[in-house]
């Protein structure tokens, strides 16, 4: 992949609404009682976030619960649109994205069926998903589920199976959320293994994950988020000194 991925003076506000009106019970009550009115709150996820990644580079996003590390990951990968601001791609960079639980999944489709889908949604046709279908069966050990629903899969086999796909489609980025966070500990080392793997051929990689040692030994440099804002940029060390302070705060 040629050229930098530009994140771009990026902010996203999301309508919070209290005390829905969902009955016409409760607007009539709202009429005489103004607690019981239904109000709407703005809440800005992320608040003017510029930085770029460079190509073959490993960036970690760290920050407390809230500080919106999974807001920008999916609006880098298109799952989100930014309030304002923008993210540039490179031209004809293909993503694979390990960001939610569910995420681009369809809980009564079942777990071939997913892969079929998602692969088609990143460009894939028939054939091509075909040739990779073998290999994240293989990967997610999820063979004797294929014909399952994912309705009635467990987190640790959404997140698998994610994974899976998301390195399985060759991406020349990828997008992981807290891949540490699901998943038995065997699992969790072949997700690392497979980071390593991307880095030995330059992918670029964007990683969110809480755990200062996984982010060191992942990420070249490191943002961490505070309440919305990028409070640092720098080596991932630094950025994980600087993560300690804020939690000390």
């Amino acid at each position: 992949m040629s050229g930098e991925i530009q994140v771009i003076n990026v902010s996203k506000a999301f309508t919070i609404k209290h005390n829905k009106a969902d009955s016409l019970k409760s607007k009539v009550i709202g009429i005489f009682h103004k607690r019981y009115r239904e109000h709407r709150e703005t809440l800005w996820a992320l608040k003017g976030v510029t930085f770029n990644v460079f190509p073959g580079e490993a960036l970690g996003l760290v920050g407390r619960n809230g500080s919106g590390k999974s807001t920008l990951l999916k609006i880098i990968a298109g799952v989100y649109q930014p309030t304002s601001g923008k993210v540039q791609i490179p031209n004809g960079a293909r993503m694979g994205a390990m960001i939610e639980l569910g995420v681009g999944f369809h809980p009564e489709l079942t777990g071939k069926e997913n892969i079929f889908l998602s692969a088609s949604i990143h460009g894939l046709d028939r054939k091509e998903i075909e040739a990779i279908y073998g290999a994240i069966v293989e990967f997610s050990e999820l063979e004797a589920f294929m014909e399952t629903p994912l309705k009635n899969y467990s987190s640790g086999m959404h997140a698998r199976l994610g994974f899976a796909l998301a390195v399985n489609l060759n991406p020349d980025v990828l997008l992981v959320d807290e891949v540490l966070a699901v998943g038995d500990e065997a699992f969790q080392q072949k997700c690392m293994d497979q980071i390593d793997r991307f880095q030995a051929k330059s992918k670029t990689i964007i990683f969110v994950s809480h755990s200062a040692e996984a982010v060191r030994d992942v990420c070249d440099r490191a943002c961490v988020l505070d309440h919305g804002s990028l409070a640092f940029l720098g080596k991932a060390d630094e950025a994980i000194q600087h993560y300690h302070k804020l939690l000390a705060l």
